[in-house]
Parts: C-alpha cells; sequence; structure tokens
C-alpha cells in the first residue's frame, strides 16, 4: 500500500491560485489511479480529478473543468492539482485518494473505490 502526505492548502482570495501536492510513499503501478476529492462541512466528499499513473491521462469534474488542472511527477511519486480562479465554494478539505484497480474505460469518480488516502489540506477562497 501508498500512504499519501497533502500540502499546498491555504487561504487565498477569490481569483487567486494555488498548487496542491501529494507525496506518496511506496510503490506506484501502472495501474495506479490517482485522484483528488473534496469535502466542505455538512457535505458528501466530492470527485475532484483523477490520473491515470501510466499515461497521465485525466478526467475532470465539471465543478473544476477550466480552473483544475491534475498532473503527476512520475520521478517524485507526487500528484498535483493546479488551482486557478478560485471561488468561495471551493473552499474544502483537499483530499488525495488512491487506488490499484486497474483500469476499465471509464475513471474512477466514486470515493468508495479508492483505497488509501491523505490526511486533507484545507483550502480556504476569500471573497
Amino acid at each position: 500500500q501508498v500512504q499519501l502526505v497533502e500540502s499546498g492548502g491555504g487561504l487565498v482570495q477569490a481569483g487567486g491560485s494555488l498548487r496542491l501536492s501529494c507525496a506518496a510513499s511506496g510503490r506506484i503501478f501502472s495501474s495506479y489511479t490517482m485522484a483528488w476529492f473534496r469535502q466542505a462541512p455538512g457535505k458528501e466528499r466530492e470527485f475532484v480529478a483523477a490520473i491515470r499513473w501510466s499515461d497521465g491521462s485525466s478526467h475532470d469534474a465539471d465543478s473544476g473543468k477550466g480552473r483544475f488542472t491534475i498532473s503527476r511527477d512520475n520521478a517524485k511519486n507526487t500528484v498535483y492539482l493546479q488551482m486557478n480562479s478560485l471561488k468561495p465554494e471551493d473552499t474544502a478539505v483537499y483530499y488525495c485518494a488512491a487506488n490499484n484497480r486497474g483500469y476499465s474505460g471509464l475513471y474512477y469518480v466514486s470515493a468508495s473505490l479508492y483505497d488509501q488516502w491523505g490526511q486533507g489540506t484545507q483550502v480556504t477562497v476569500s471573497s
């Protein structure tokens, strides 16, 4: 199993940017999918973006399209989430997640399909 540690959260004004990082320890096989989720107070955990470790292909939720970009650095075992044009409604705890289920043709967007989770990093966007 891999262990995940997020960093990069913080307080930013609306319209600003943040880059979240997720450092993974352990061996990440080509069958891994890495993802970002977020959870705001009183709400369910929400899919943000996912990336396939093998080829870097990715899928974004509609909420972040055109503003958020997921990427990975294989050499550093790190996944990033670049967030631009942030809005107050982006305020949440952001979690990194991983699964080793291979690829079925569709991206894994359900939190229940991810087996490893980081501790989360708080992102607060002020208006």
